[in-house]
């Protein structure tokens, strides 16, 4: 449980909770004459977290990575909604932009084999999350004072508050490799929310983790949820775990888009229960 709140900023990015924050228009994605992604589409809404499910090879993580920049496909878009401060409403294709501008427009990712530095410690991989927000310029950053030792004190205080929500504080000088696979994981999800994105893009965050961890991780990523009010789109293969956190589900078989809903429609979908959950779901 919290034992105490929390000073994340919102995200000045947000549109109102209910409205779409990213809509994916006929996305289709090919590899020769492989077709990964056939005309996909479907919303994600503001405020909520949805779930991508499907068998093994479904096309799961090649719309994520079509999603974080690091696929292009060759038809369709991807359009984040975003709106400033002043309530000025701007859209972005992410289907046309580059990884780093993507980050910068408040997209952040997990993935599914673990991708971080095994020999930086926990504190200086979540450092390398802020590294979008750093702006200070060559000649204050050789020197460790004035703007530059403030922005440093800034965000390593945000890495601190990511540091308590994902109860890390016992291994913040631990290096990263020699930590179990469980924390290793929470340790992604971290530097991902240090980016401060609005839209948190997840990819299995609780493959190969035990019944306790699962529990554990499920946890962090509501609180994660509720208490930055970040939009979460993950992909899971747990269905106790999808059906109780998520508002909304998508479900891919062979590239195509077989069911979008709520999780009780998903669950009484017969072309899903087919092709993915069982007659058991």
């Amino acid at each position: 449980m919290l034992t105490r709140a929390y000073r994340f900023p919102l995200n000045s990015s947000l549109v109102p909770a209910g409205e779409p924050l990213l809509e994916i228009r006929d996305v289709s994605l090919r590899f020769g004459g492989i077709r990964a992604l056939s005309d996909i589409s479907f919303t994600v809404r503001q405020g909520h977290v949805h779930a991508v499910i499907g068998p093994n090879g479904a096309g799961k993580s090649s719309l994520l990575n079509c999603t974080s920049g690091l696929y292009r496909p060759q038809e369709g878009q991807i359009l984040l909604h975003k709106r400033d401060e002043n309530g000025k409403e701007s859209t972005h294709d992410l289907a046309r932009s580059r990884p780093h501008r993507i980050a910068r427009l408040g997209v952040a990712r997990s993935f599914q084999n673990i991708e971080l530095f095994g020999h930086l410690t926990v504190l200086e991989n979540l450092m390398l999350g802020r590294h979008i927000h750093m702006n200070h310029r060559l000649l204050t950053s050789m020197v460790w004072f004035g703007p530059a030792r403030k922005q440093e004190v800034r965000h390593r205080e945000f890495v601190e508050e990511v540091i308590d929500l994902l109860q890390l504080q016992a291994y913040r000088h631990h290096h990263v490799g020699a930590l179990a696979y469980g924390i290793q994981k929470r340790v992604e999800l971290g530097r991902a929310l240090c980016v401060e994105p609005a839209l948190l893009l997840l990819d299995e965050p609780m493959a190969g983790m035990n019944a306790e961890e699962k529990e554990d991780m499920a946890r962090y990523i509501l609180d994660v949820h509720e208490l930055r009010k970040v939009t979460v789109m993950l992909i899971e293969h747990d269905m106790n775990v999808v059906m109780d956190i998520s508002n909304r589900v998508s479900v891919l078989d062979f590239g195509k888009l077989i069911g979008d809903g709520t999780p009780d429609e998903i669950r009484s979908n017969q072309a899903v229960v087919e092709a993915y959950l069982g007659a058991d779901a």
